[in-house]
């Protein structure tokens, strides 16, 4: 056997793997044995079966196997072995001569390789990087508490129609000249589109009976007005006279107090004494929850850094397109022309990040992935507003999830990436900069 590799441009590798006879002929012969104990041929006993039978019948086939297999397991062996840093999967290469595989002529095989770029990333406290606090201000403080007592209020009955308040009516609804007649219909004005109809309800009391037209109320929605009828909203042409609406019960939705009930609702029983140490609960809530964005968006500011540091990246550009449309036969030439600009791209910022992986000795244990998985859970069911979640819950939730083989891949980047930006704010000069919520959203949007 005799292997070969050559990338005189140091980026587009030609790869030239050459068999004898006696590189593969003994593992033929003993497949070949083990077919004849296994052949079940008619006119032999089982295993009995000349071998030159076997031979006509299976042995090409089987030289095919036995070298492909041959082939893969040297290929990358000598890839391994000479640290050639390869970029997707080895292609057949357009130099490769038609293989005779009846004949006992040498096989050589030819196979075009990308080879990822030479280049150094490296960083240092020399390397001056943004990194964002995002303020916790009473505003922002006073909405989250806003948005707990709502999600521990309560509707409750009262004898007036407020639209300011958000009351919710429900009635008697019937067709004037008609024979529609809907029992319990709900009703919220202050969301009807036309406001002369809004202001039939103003003020309107317990009992009172309102004459007022669906259609008009809603002009633009079939259906919203079938579905207040309760008919097809093919309908609904057939339906646009007046209703009467007899209001038989008014509920106005109120939030919840700021008292003990809802400081044990929000963050279990005993854990806030008072309205302060709720405040204060909530701000390092917040504090936690920015400082990931604040995290993600200095890796973000690595990552630009580093790709002016290095510069533009040199890629074997024809291959890489052969890989890329060899992975997504379904979508054509036309995908990946599309998108290949922006696969070179993220394809240069993952060999950046492998260089500052390596530098900062970073690997991910089986903790890291629990921890991850955990804030993962966490945060799904932060935004149900379950902000107390037992570990033991979250425990079991993180559990699950790294049952799942898909999910693993994205956790261990994840995991990366925690430890990088955590690696690196201890490495590079940190320009910590303040700022507020807004202008920071706005600067990700710009982005």
């Amino acid at each position: 056997m005799n292997i070969s590799f050559e990338a005189p441009d140091k980026i587009n590798g030609l790869m030239t793997i050459t068999l004898e006879k006696e590189d593969y002929q003994a593992e033929v012969e003993k497949t070949l044995k083990d077919y004849r104990k296994r052949a079940n041929v008619p006119g032999f006993r089982p295993g009995q079966t000349p071998m030159g039978l076997i031979k006509r019948q299976y042995g090409a086939a089987v030289k095919v196997d036995v070298v492909n297999k041959m082939l893969g397991e040297k290929l990358y062996e000598y890839v391994r072995e000479n640290k050639i840093q390869m970029l997707g999967e080895p292609l057949p290469s357009d130099q490769q001569k038609p293989l005779n595989f009846e004949g006992e002529e040498p096989l050589e095989f030819k196979f075009d390789i990308a080879v990822a770029p030479e280049f150094k990333a490296a960083l240092s406290g020399k390397d001056k990087i943004d990194y964002y606090n995002i303020t916790v201000d009473d505003k922002l403080i006073d909405q989250q508490v806003e948005m707990y007592q709502s999600r521990a209020g309560q509707y409750e009955k009262v004898e007036q129609f407020d639209a300011e308040q958000r009351d919710m009516l429900k009635g008697d609804l019937r067709e004037v000249n008609g024979s529609i007649e809907v029992a319990d219909a709900v009703l919220m004005p202050q969301y009807m589109k036309v406001e002369d109809q809004k202001k039939l309800f103003e003020g309107a009391k317990l009992g009172d009976i309102i004459t007022w037209n669906p259609r008009k109320a809603y002009p633009e929605s079939d259906v919203e007005v079938s579905s207040l009828l309760k008919i097809q909203k093919e309908d609904v042409k057939d339906h646009e006279g007046d209703f009467t609406y007899q209001i038989t019960e008014i509920s106005r939705f109120v939030k919840a107090e700021v008292n003990q009930a809802l400081f044990d609702q929000t963050f279990g029983e005993g854990t806030v004494k008072d309205e302060k140490e709720f405040r204060q609960k909530i701000s390092d809530i917040i504090s936690q929850q920015f400082k990931a964005d604040s995290d993600y968006k200095f890796l973000q500011d690595v990552r630009s850094h580093m790709e002016k540091k290095v510069g533009k990246l040199e890629f074997p550009e024809a291959i890489l397109k052969r890989v890329m449309l060899n992975n997504n036969k379904d979508k054509g030439a036309e995908f990946v022309e599309k998108n290949f600009e922006a696969s070179i791209k993220e394809l240069g910022w993952h060999l950046i990040k492998e260089q500052l992986v390596a530098a900062q000795e970073i690997k991910v244990e089986e903790d890291d992935l629990k921890n991850v998985a955990k804030e993962a859970a966490r945060a799904q069911f932060a935004q149900y507003g379950m902000s107390n979640v037992p570990d033991e819950y979250l425990e079991n939730y993180a559990a699950e999830m790294l049952k799942k083989r898909e999910n693993v891949d994205g956790l261990v980047d994840r995991a990366v990436d925690v430890k990088l930006t955590a690696a690196l704010k201890g490495v590079v000069k940190l320009n910590e900069k303040d700022i507020t919520l807004e202008d920071f959203q706005k600067m990700l949007q710009e982005k």
